[in-house]
């Protein structure tokens, strides 16, 4: 199943060999929502879907609340404004209407998404979203990705949150899924980014959060940091395309890691996790 979102890193085309590695659960919980692909491609009776990012979390709530309602405005944007002139009079609205409501806003999300280059979401760090127009001939409209999306919905708890505040809502039995920005890859895809220090406070926590019991899977691109972070875990290797953070003459194919650790592969301390200030739960 596609996603209605286009995605860096979108996990569609390895799904086949990430499921491989998913063992079933009463709830998968994953820090890091981007585009829901593996939500969209397992089959797990409940999920956590969670992600720093408030405009991705924003569609998502609308959708699942009144998907047809959304369906309606969003069929109207895509139709009326297929220009560039349109698509930089969107983005301006989005960035400083603060007026603008959910629906709305939700809507120039997917519209800005499907009409900007190579469907990239960055923003500056004053939260301004600045990827300009993609020059589309004929962007799609996402309809059966949509429905198929509110449906299943229904099984899922949407939050804004950061995966430090996301892991500490994990509950016994629940499978953990991460899905980071890749370590030498684009990683701004909202305000400051993701840094290597980030890096290392996921890997400590989720070695922690397998030492208590859950199954961990975590994709990362194949590069000696990861490797070193995750030496505890099994490490399975797959190339996977990939549009964005290839060098030029380097193709669009790029070697990624699946690190997994089950519950006995840490039956003995844990190294220390890196102390980092709590921050409150982010609202819409």
């Amino acid at each position: 199943m596609s996603t209605m979102l286009k995605w860096a890193g979108n996990k569609t085309a390895i799904m086949p060999e990430l499921i491989k590695r998913l063992p079933a659960g009463p709830r998968l919980v994953e820090p890091f929502a981007g585009s829901c692909a593996v939500m969209m491609s397992t089959d797990y009776p409940a999920y956590l879907v969670a992600d720093i990012n408030p405009d991705l979390i924003n569609l998502y709530r609308v959708i699942a609340e009144d998907c047809e309602n959304f369906i309606a405005l969003a069929r109207a944007v895509f139709e009326s404004m297929s220009l560039a002139e349109s698509y930089y009079r969107v983005r301006e609205v989005f960035n400083h209407d603060q007026e603008l409501n959910r629906l709305r806003r939700a809507v120039y999300f997917l519209y800005l998404n499907r009409h900007c280059y190579r469907g990239l979401c960055r923003y500056n760090l004053q939260g301004i979203f600045n990827v300009p127009f993609g020059n589309y001939k004929e962007p799609y409209f996402p309809e059966s990705e949509i429905r198929a999306f509110a449906d299943k919905a229904k099984r899922a708890t949407f939050i804004c949150a950061s995966f430090e505040e996301t892991l500490e809502m994990v509950q016994t039995g629940d499978v953990i899924y991460c899905d980071p920005p890749y370590d030498g890859t684009f990683a701004k895809y909202h305000t400051a980014g993701f840094t290597e220090d980030e890096q290392y406070l996921l890997a400590s926590l989720l070695e922690r959060m397998a030492a208590q019991g859950h199954t961990v899977v975590v994709s990362n691109s194949d590069t000696a940091l990861t490797r070193s972070l995750y030496r505890d875990f099994k490490i399975h290797t797959l190339t996977a395309k990939r549009s964005i953070g290839v060098a030029s003459g380097e193709g669009k194919a790029a070697v990624e890691i699946i690190a997994v650790a089950s519950p006995a592969s840490f039956e003995r301390p844990v190294r220390s996790v890196i102390s980092y200030p709590s921050t409150a739960m982010r609202q819409i």
